[in-house]
């Protein structure tokens, strides 16, 4: 019989072997991009379209750059927010540009026009779309695909969606968008935490014809390798400026209604989408000064005024844990700054994806109650969403 000693050093050695291989496990999680013997024969020969941003990449290269080297001719290369290097600050008008080594036309599909026109579409055989969504109705480059999709459809142009994996794919939550709110920051009858890929989400679209007419798309989606909605995925780059961190990246689907308020998130500070405050907010102990930030916030809300808040960077983990919109930040701040009508923005409601949210709040409605006014809707929305997953769900 082997000694306490020996068996505890055997125990822990095992422990420490299956950490080892979840890790491991954990590290074969790779966007659809890798599995290029999947899509580059269909490239062959083709003049391609892309669209992407600094977040289609593949290992260390751009994914233009890669594909480039194995020969493929890229016509016209598309930028969503943020623009094609994602350098652009929040909301920032983005002009049509060439790519200053290779020469390929960068039209922006966040200036003149979201959607790309029928001469936009010219000279494409094929459409390949390769951007890092974070999983929220109101993260715009949702919004971008379903634009892509209806020119494509329309002018008879196939499309490949290079799958990525969902940083907050793993729940389900949030108040269902009200078609009459529909807008470029919602645009379909989704809750605000939708728990899927963007090649889910893709087919959602087409499937639940929710283009433009009923329309559908030729859709070709290449899956992500090793991908589960029960993945805790790291992103390996910001998405775009202001969620430049994995806690930010899961507050932001709580924290993103302060928009539509008076309250700031911190834009402007080395933490943006990690802290909220206010001027006026005398209860805080967390003081900020937002500032200008090229390419970040240009123009901040209460740039160069004091605010006083929360720091709630320590709550991400238990987010990320539990997979639930925290609610009672927005109710609190709501009571405390005691503005009534004044504390919300018109842009609120399209945030919520109706005016439902800020009249239960302004009727005093708890967190738990307003929650279980969702769950009909988030009910239904379950059922759509089964039919369009690729991946094994979460329990």
């Amino acid at each position: 019989m082997k000694s306490p000693i020996i068996f505890l050093a055997l125990l822990m050695m095992a422990v420490a072997c299956k950490s080892q291989s979840s890790s491991n496990k954990a590290a074969t999680v790779l966007p659809g991009c890798y599995s290029m013997d999947s899509y580059l024969p269909l490239l062959k020969g083709k003049k391609v379209g892309f669209v992407g941003n600094h977040t289609s990449l593949i290992a260390n290269s751009h994914l233009v750059d890669t594909l480039l080297t194995r020969g493929i001719t890229i016509s016209k290369i598309f930028g969503p927010e943020h623009g094609f290097r994602g350098d652009a600050a929040d909301g920032s008008k983005i002009e049509n540009s060439k790519n200053p080594v290779t020469g390929i036309p960068v039209i922006s599909l966040y200036g003149s026009h979201y959607k790309p026109s029928k001469d936009d579409m010219k000279g494409i055989d094929i459409m390949v779309f390769d951007i890092q969504d974070v999983g929220c109705r109101f993260y715009t480059y949702i919004s971008t695909l379903t634009y892509i999709m209806e020119a494509c459809a329309e002018n008879s142009v196939p499309l490949i969606v290079l799958d990525r994996p969902n940083p907050n794919g793993y729940y389900v939550d949030g108040p269902i968008l009200d078609t009459e709110f529909s807008s470029y920051i919602g645009k379909h009858p989704v809750p605000v935490v939708y728990g899927m890929t963007i090649g889910e989400y893709a087919n959602m679209v087409n499937g639940e014809k929710w283009l433009e007419g009923g329309i559908k798309c030729d859709l070709k989606i290449i899956p992500c390798q090793a991908y589960t909605h029960s993945s805790r995925y790291m992103l390996p780059v910001k998405p775009s400026p202001n969620l430049p961190t994995m806690n930010s990246i899961y507050l932001y689907p709580s924290l993103c209604f302060f928009e539509g308020t008076v309250v700031s998130v911190g834009r402007g500070t080395d933490y943006p989408f990690e802290i909220i405050g206010h001027p006026n907010y005398v209860v805080g102990s967390y003081k900020f000064t937002p500032r200008s930030i090229k390419g970040v916030s240009e123009f901040p809300p209460f740039e160069g005024v004091e605010c006083f808040g929360t720091n709630l960077s320590a709550n991400a983990a238990s987010l990320s844990k539990n997979g639930k919109i925290e609610l009672s930040w927005l109710i609190f701040m709501y009571q405390t700054l005691n503005l009534g009508d004044k504390f919300f923005l018109p842009y609120f409601n399209k945030l919520a994806g109706s005016d439902v949210l800020q009249k239960q709040i302004q009727q005093g409605l708890s967190a738990k109650a307003i929650r279980e006014s969702w769950n009909p809707d988030l009910e239904k929305f379950r059922s759509i969403r089964k039919k369009y997953l690729l991946y094994p769900d979460f329990n």
